[in-house]
């Protein structure tokens, strides 16, 4: 699955443009690398999220299509 639409899916990121927005600006990292907004990720990627007050950095557990809004966080795990 793409990063941008993984972020959307897990609800990480309210809407996938935020997300391939991001991207572009250099603000997701996967396993230490900037990566753009088609790059594929899977099951035990670790994924750095950089926003203006801070960062989240969370490990994939899981990767569905679609999942339900209560559902959305057992697809990741956040890592300190």
């Amino acid at each position: 699955m793409r990063i941008d639409k993984f972020l959307k899916v897990s609800r990480v990121l309210k809407r996938r443009t935020l997300a391939q927005q991001a991207c572009e600006k250099g603000k997701v990292i996967v396993n230490g690398k900037e990566v753009k907004p088609a790059h594929r990720v899977k099951v035990g990627d670790e994924v750095e999220l950089q926003f203006t007050g801070g960062q989240l950095k969370f490990r994939i557990l899981l990767i569905k299509e679609t999942v339900k809004k209560d559902e959305a966080q057992s697809l990741y795990e956040v890592i300190s």
